[in-house]
């Protein structure tokens, strides 16, 4: 009763952005403005179980809505490409200039030309989706497509070469069944951190089992602080060598499962080797300095590669060997480096090697795996263009396209791509600038305007990103228009949530789906593309759409809305991935060439025979460590002799939340040092530093501390830039220090692979 004297109304509306979780808020309105945000408070039966508590983020949404920077009105630019300079317009101006610009690259230049660029800033809705982009170029004859993501490409096609499949691992409630849980830089505790996330599930597991847990990472992370029985810190981009290293004890002191190796897998020894391939290439041969290099992997090798002591390598080898079953997974930390993918297959070899593959209790080395609910997305039709890009590659496609390949870019559907991006939609996407590596060279592109003619941001704030539109338009937030969201994979907890529109939209906001409406209007798709049905029909539509696949939710959608948030329990034991295949290889068989695992991959094989790769890149058949382009060698780079990795952060998700101050003062943006480097360098605990190197340079305060290991930084991604004179950034962002040389499989972004020099800064008098 007090709440609706207090309140004009109480509505649930979710945080959007793409943590791994979905969490539902309720918002408090009073006089037509939200005054209050609370979290779910929906746990006290069994039909609803245990609440989806927001993090700090979600709880933070109220400030962040009404930000200075909100976008209010369509804006066009005025000034050069990416100064910001802008006047206000018309929506009918706006969105005409859309359409004819449209029109006019796809006959000038062709389908091909236009492209949606990757992005995940609002990936809770439904109907208010990115996919309402790709829906409308699909009816007007397709865009240019993209495949992988920012975040996984490394380790998805490192899973695809190994198991053949997307999705391998068990969910994270299995650790009950586990002796020992070995993480290499899986961090739930900061990137999964809510109460819709993993970390949750991660608790109770630890609470339950008292499971030993050791976590292998650059850092001290706060899954290390708060869950592991021990730390072990390890250099940057040398994961591959530490497994080279505990495969070597395994393997020598008969602590491999030689029945598993022999009945599922391809490659370990001579005798499970394609007959094909030459003696000598086997996985065995190679760690045991038998094969082309002649070098064995033994944990004296490993120790100065990796920085991990060999008696600590040899103690770790036998704890993996001997604990039965054993968690060994991964986090996409480890992967988003220059040879990430090496990485990730080479982890993956620990619970192959000792047969830990597809049994409670033990895991295949991947990321922990998901529990969801398959709800649908809005249906956006077939593509008909089939030419697809890596998602890291679009600044190639745009600068310089004929020399994108197949063969040199992981071009698909054509050998070469023969038309440059000339459009851009970019909605709720920082990655335009931010989130892109090498934001100078990035800017440098995007500048020329005879390269890409016309770029299209929607968005909310006016974001780094947003400086470089020539269109801007304001997008409504989940505060503004109602729709559907989905707990996604963050936890072993399916959601639907319910959400309403809980204000009118500031200024002139609109939806995305009435954006794209109005534009296929202008192009004579009109009723292609809405199929007679407006926004919230839309909402209502899929409302329905969900029920085919949870029949037992409300029949009338009206009632569903009044109730808000759905939940369901994952059913039964925690999910094992690949129990048929253990249990059955030959009638299960994997979805790669062999049936089995390929620890010996004659899709890589062939593929090192024939990709054109820069000097330092490798592709090898087995997961090998090779040093990269950045690999701290003190005579290859005396003047940048330290590792500038970056790590997500609980002030921001990927970019999104950087203008809440509320999030800045819990957590400000500031880059770990160890006190020994800061020592040498006479900086200080909070001190302003300048960290730079040969792609530029940010400045940012040191937070001098133990908690990760000497010669290595860690700058939380994610900062926004903001440029000063003589194009430093000021503001911590990691982008700045960054490469856009993509890893050799994937073509996947490195964003973890830098060199860097760091300074105290002094300002000039």
């Amino acid at each position: 009763m007090n709440t609706i004297r207090t309140y004009d109304k109480v509505v649930w509306s979710t945080c959007n952005v793409n943590c791994g979780s979905r969490c539902p808020v309720r918002l408090f309105v009073k006089a037509g403005r939200v005054v209050r945000i609370e979290s779910d408070n929906t746990g006290d039966d069994a039909s609803r179980p245990h609440e989806i508590r927001a993090c700090l983020r979600g709880r933070g949404l109220r400030r962040w809505v009404y930000s200075k920077d909100r976008l209010q009105h369509p804006l066009k630019r005025i000034g050069k490409r990416g100064e910001g300079r802008f006047e206000r317009i018309s929506w009918d101006q706006a969105l005409d200039t859309i359409a004819t610009e449209l029109e006019r690259i796809l006959k000038q230049y062709g389908n091909e030309a236009v492209f949606r660029i990757y992005g995940t800033g609002n990936l809770g809705g439904v109907v208010s989706s990115r996919d309402q982009v790709d829906r409308l170029m699909h009816i007007l004859g397709g865009r240019l497509n993209l495949h992988n993501s920012y975040s996984t490409a490394q380790i998805y096609h490192a899973m695809h070469y190994t198991y053949g499949e997307k999705e391998t691992g068990n969910n994270i409630s299995d650790l009950v069944n586990s002796k020992l849980a070995v993480f290499f830089g899986n961090n739930p505790a900061e990137t999964r951190m809510c109460g819709g996330g993993t970390v949750r599930d991660l608790v109770l597991a630890k609470q339950q089992s008292g499971v030993r847990i050791i976590v292998i990472d650059p850092r001290h992370t706060d899954t290390a602080a708060g869950f592991a029985d021990e730390w072990i810190p390890i250099r940057p981009g040398t994961d591959a060598a530490l497994v080279g290293g505990l495969a070597h004890v395994l393997i020598t002191e008969g602590l491999v499962d030689q029945g598993f190796l022999d009945s599922h897998c391809l490659g370990y020894d001579q005798a499970t080797m394609p007959r094909d391939i030459p003696p000598g290439n086997s996985y065995k041969a190679y760690i045991l300095g038998e094969g082309p290099d002649r070098i064995p992997k033994t944990p004296e090798w490993a120790a100065p590669i990796t920085g991990i002591p060999a008696r600590r390598i040899t103690r770790l080898a036998r704890e993996i060997g001997t604990a039965r079953p054993a968690y060994i997974t991964q986090g996409w930390g480890p992967q988003r480096h220059a040879a990430g993918e090496q990485s990730a297959r080479a982890i993956c070899m620990l619970p192959i090697l000792t047969g830990n593959v597809g049994m409670p209790g033990g895991n295949s080395g991947d990321r922990e795996g998901p529990f969801g609910i398959p709800f649908p997305g809005i249906p956006v039709g077939d593509n008909p263009v089939k030419t697809s890009i890596p998602c890291f590659m679009w600044t190639r496609a745009i600068d310089a396209p004929h020399n994108l390949t197949a063969l040199n870019g992981g071009l698909r559907g054509r050998e070469r791509l023969t038309t440059p991006i000339k459009f851009i939609w970019n909605f709720a996407s920082n990655t335009l600038i931010n989130q892109h590596s090498d934001i100078n060279r990035t800017k440098e592109i995007l500048r020329n305007e005879k390269k890409c003619e016309m770029i299209v941001v929607i968005d909310n704030m006016m974001t780094a990103s947003a400086r470089f539109a020539d269109i801007l338009l304001p997008a409504t937030s989940s505060f503004e228009e109602s729709d559907l969201c989905y707990q996604s994979y963050g936890m072993e907890l399916g959601t639907l949530i319910m959400r309403q529109k809980a204000i009118e939209p500031l200024g002139e906001s609109r939806t995305l789906f009435d954006i794209c409406a109005q534009v296929a209007k202008r192009m004579g798709v009109a009723e292609n593309f809405t199929e007679g049905r407006n926004h919230d029909q839309w909402v209502e539509y899929m409302y329905h759409q969900c029920r085919k696949v949870k029949p037992e939710l409300p029949e009338n959608y009206r009632d569903a809305v009044e109730t808000g948030i759905f939940k369901w329990a994952r059913p039964g034991e925690p999910r094992v991935g690949l129990k048929e295949f253990r249990n059955d290889p030959v009638s299960n068989p994997l979805n790669t060439p062999s049936g089995k695992i390929e620890i010996f991959s004659p899709r890589l094989w062939d593929m090192a025979q024939t990709w054109e790769l820069p000097k330092g890149d490798v592709i090898t058949a087995l997961p090998e460590y090779h040093p990269t382009w950045g690999n701290l060698d003190p005579e290859r780079s005396p003047m940048y002799p330290l590792q500038c990795i970056g790590h997500h952060y609980k002030q921001r998700t990927h970019s999104t939340y950087d203008n809440n101050p509320w999030l800045e003062e819990a957590a400000p943006q500031m880059v770990w040092m160890n006190p020994l480097d800061a020592r040498q360098r006479d900086i200080h605990h909070r001190d302003t530093v300048r960290i730079f190197n040969t792609f530029g340079q940010t400045m940012v305060r040191a937070k001098v501390t133990p908690r990760i290991m000497p010669g290595v930084l860690s700058l939380p991604q994610g900062a926004w830039h903001r440029e000063v004179a003589g194009g430093v950034d000021a503001n911590g962002s990691i982008n700045v220090l960054t490469s856009q040389r993509p890893s050799p499989i994937a073509k996947g972004n490195p964003q973890h692979t830098n060199l860097v020099q760091v300074e105290k800064f002094q300002e000039k008098s």
